[in-house]
């Protein structure tokens, strides 16, 4: 059993994997810790695949955020919340906090990603590096969730801190109780992402 209780904050205690309070992980590794892509995983299910961007806003990131991105204490960040729905049901709660110098240049396009998914243009970028995940165990009404996507159980969560073109972003995906774990199998390639645009459906507001 996991030993840690679920955190109910709007800015979870995200730990190490191999945090010894993260006794009931085990199991759940080849999912939870996978590296490859989330998106191409959940068009893979053979489901009916759309992102849905649930906000967009510049915002002051939490506490935790700015830590692991090493954003000064008063800049701001573009902040975008979607539900990654399989057949019209939300699986995953993704939040990404792109601090503003990430989003100039090369990157300037991502912001404005609407519906689109983020995972296809991570993915796709030859030079994309994705740092260790961090996990927490939230309770089922974390503040971390938007209030229509709060259910009855836990559910587990990780981040990770993406590399792109010299930028920094960091994405937090929460599994929701709809989501349905792939079994254990050998890691994806990349350099799909044409296939998963093809197959992302307009987001609705």
């Amino acid at each position: 059993m996991t030993r840690v209780p679920p955190d109910s904050s709007a800015d979870p205690a995200w730990r190490s994997p191999d945090d010894p309070r993260l006794a009931g992980l085990h199991g759940l590794r080849h999912w939870l810790l996978d590296d490859g892509s989330l998106t191409r995983r959940l068009v893979d299910s053979g489901g009916a695949f759309r992102v849905q961007r649930l906000s967009q806003r510049w915002a002051t990131p939490r506490a935790s955020e700015r830590r692991v991105l090493a954003n000064g204490l008063r800049q701001r960040a573009l902040v975008r919340e979607v539900a990654l729905r399989l057949d019209g049901e939300a699986v995953v709660f993704a939040r990404s906090v792109f601090p503003y110098a990430s989003l100039c240049g090369s990157l300037a396009h991502l912001r404005k990603l609407q519906g689109s998914s983020l995972g296809a243009i991570l993915f796709s970028a030859p030079d994309m590096r994705r740092s260790p995940f961090q996990v927490a165990l939230l309770a089922g009404d974390s503040r971390y969730l938007p209030p229509a996507l709060r259910q009855d159980r836990p559910a587990w969560a990780r981040r990770s801190v993406f590399r792109l073109h010299g930028q920094r972003l960091l994405v937090s995906e929460v599994f929701l109780a709809p989501f349905r774990p792939w079994a254990p199998g050998p890691g994806l390639e990349r350099g799909w992402r044409r296939r998963v645009s093809a197959a992302i459906l307009p987001a609705t507001q």
